[in-house]
């Protein structure tokens, strides 16, 4: 068996709950109230096995990653991660189940085009072991590799896709994707590939092949012209390699002058923001010590004229006690208090001033002492920053003659770096356009050989034969003769195409055919990813507003009920997404999730605090 196994959709984010549901080997069914997020299970799916983009729901916002589990065919299991609206998988070697912070075991792309060299679709199918194998891209038999999502569309069935009047067997509507699309079936039917060949162009397209080969040499010829270097890309690639060691070089030696400069600069900034600030300081002292020896001058002086005041009083006589200078009285004849009124008084007086002096000077002096000092600190602080400026502005000076070179230096080596890089984006598109100019010639000189565009009767008859025991199983009314019409593309039943019917015959349809073909392609040992998903495989009313063309058929309980209990013996994995409840004998076989609504234990998908999160 080279089948895969859905292990688990797990959505996961920093600070969200994680939501998760898990995948049994055989059935699961997920069911209950609308608006839930049991649609976007199936969406998901899709997304995360390549598909193009998945609108994400309100309830999604702020999870960034996705993980799909799968059990790949030799037993181990791997999980993808991609995030949603990116290209992007990566590739995880195991079952991982909440976040993830571990770097991924290998990366792939989701979108597969002609040149994918490392697509999740080459890496699947290569875990499947299938071989290369060919189908046909148009009615001249021109072919491409088989991928992945060839087989997903044809397993995986959204609940748009499964009510559309579209071909279960078309992608699109697109014109251009039913020769695909036939092809396709025609391998899975049948198990042979069409031819490795290219079968040539007729006139028509000839010409236009000529006109895009044209077009594309002149372009080729214009980005010639853009090169501005004759070396080949091996030159340029060394040349930027020694061109990026010499930057890294630059880069680390620019660095340290730099630092050192940054550093010059920063201890000049604070040197001259002090220095600001003492020559204020400066100022201020001198200005006072200026003015206190002024003070004491005037202070000395006074003391001096009381000195000679004293001098003078004693020399007349005038502090002396005996006869009173004044008036000539004898002492015997001085009546009391004469002497202090004339003759002492005058003596106290210079006395006192003269202590009084003395003390105002006692005190300015140490005042006068301590602010030369200051002044003395302040002017050898003065000459340190000056000299330090001195020595730092050296310093500045220097590392800008050495940053100038170096920084032109490497301007030039940048500017040679974008250079070559232009160069090499210009060869890289010479080279892409000439690839693409060399298959446009190998398509103008194909064989002239077409393989075989349908399926033999014998085979499809085969395939016939399992959707009608499908639809008998299901008890499924007015569906008799049911076939696959390789020529419309489409299933005919009750003798009209699924597209003319109502929406509830036309997704009972499309169910059938999805798991017949998986039984088909399961049983015969054909391609296909070994599991299905059913989103609303079986309507139970027909709107007749919204969809008034054609006539729909109402899909009883029993109808309802037989489905279950036939997905019950699927060869494969089966998921099935409804709104109405599985029988209660399903219920106790299969893996089921019951999706309530608000209030209940399990509200949806998401947690109930999604919304919020």
């Amino acid at each position: 068996m080279n089948d895969l196994r859905l292990l688990h959709l797990t959505f996961a984010g920093s600070g969200k709950t994680t939501a998760s549901v898990e995948f049994d080997p055989a059935l699961t069914v997920i069911y209950g109230a609308s608006d839930t997020g049991k649609s976007f299970i199936a969406e998901s799916i899709d997304y995360m096995l390549g598909g193009a983009e998945l609108t994400l729901v309100p309830e999604a916002e702020g999870y960034s990653q996705i993980l799909l589990g799968l059990g790949l065919p030799d037993g181990t299991a791997i999980t993808l991660l991609r995030a949603p609206r990116t290209n992007p998988v990566f590739i995880h070697h195991g079952d991982f189940r909440s976040l993830i912070t571990r770097p991924p075991d290998g990366q792939v792309t989701a979108g597969h085009t002609a040149r994918s060299k490392n697509s999740l679709s080459l890496y699947l199918l290569g875990q499947m072991t299938l071989p290369e194998l060919r189908i046909r891209k148009n009615e001249a038999g021109a072919t491409r590799a088989l991928a992945l999502s060839d087989l997903v569309h044809l397993s995986v069935v959204p609940e748009t896709r499964m009510v559309a009047p579209l071909s279960p067997v078309l992608p699109s509507a697109a014109a251009s994707r039913k020769t695909t699309a036939a092809s396709v079936m025609r391998l899975l039917l049948t198990g042979d590939d069409d031819l490795h060949i290219e079968t040539g162009l007729n006139a028509g397209e000839r010409r236009v092949q000529k006109g895009k080969i044209t077009l594309l040499d002149q372009i080729i010829l214009d980005l010639h012209a853009k090169l501005t270097t004759s070396e080949n890309v091996r030159e340029l690639r060394d040349r930027q390699v020694r061109l990026q060691a010499s930057i890294d070089e630059h880069s680390t030696t620019l660095r340290a002058i730099t630092d050192r400069h940054l550093a010059a600069v920063t201890a000049r900034m604070r040197d001259t923001e002090e220095l600001a600030a003492l020559e204020t300081r400066l100022a201020e002292v001198s200005d006072l010590v200026h003015r206190f020896l002024l003070l004491e001058q005037q202070y000395r002086s006074d003391l001096e004229r009381l000195e000679m005041v004293t001098e003078a009083g004693s020399l007349l006589g005038y502090f002396r006690v005996g006869t009173c200078v004044f008036c000539g009285a004898e002492p015997e004849h001085q009546h009391p208090g004469h002497g202090e009124q004339e003759t002492t008084q005058l003596h106290i007086a210079v006395q006192s001033e003269s202590a009084k002096t003395s003390a105002l000077l006692a005190d300015l002096l140490p005042t006068i002492e301590d602010l030369r000092v200051q002044f003395a600190e302040l002017t050898g602080r003065r000459a340190t920053l000056i000299g330090n400026t001195a020595v730092l502005d050296v310093e500045i000076a220097s590392t800008v003659q050495l940053m100038a070179p170096m920084r032109e230096r490497m301007e030039e080596n940048l500017k040679a770096r974008s250079a070559i890089e232009r160069n090499l984006e210009l060869h890289a598109r010479i080279d892409e356009l000439e690839e693409r100019r060399s298959r446009l010639d190998g398509e103008r000189a194909g064989l002239k050989h077409r393989p075989a565009e349908y399926v033999p009767t014998r085979i499809l008859a085969g395939f016939d034969d399992t959707l009608r025991s499908t639809l008998e199983s299901w008890q499924v009314p007015s569906v008799q003769f049911a076939e696959y019409d390789q020529y419309a593309l489409d299933i005919r039943a009750g003798g009209r195409l699924r597209a003319s019917r109502g929406k509830g015959v036309r997704s009972v349809l499309h169910s059938a055919f999805t798991a017949a073909l998986a039984r088909y392609c399961l049983s015969n040992s054909r391609p296909h990813p070994g599991f299905i998903v059913l989103d609303s495989p079986v309507v139970t009313y027909r709107d007749p507003i919204s969809d008034p063309v054609g006539e729909d058929v109402d899909l009883t309980s029993n109808v309802v009920d037989h489905f279950y209990r036939d997905m019950l013996s699927f060869p494969g994995q089966a998921v099935i997404i409804e709104n109405g409840d599985p029988p209660t004998d399903v219920l106790s076989q299969a893996h089921t999730y019951r999706f309530a609504g608000s209030g209940a234990d399990r509200a949806g998908f998401f947690p109930a605090s999604a919304a919020n999160g």
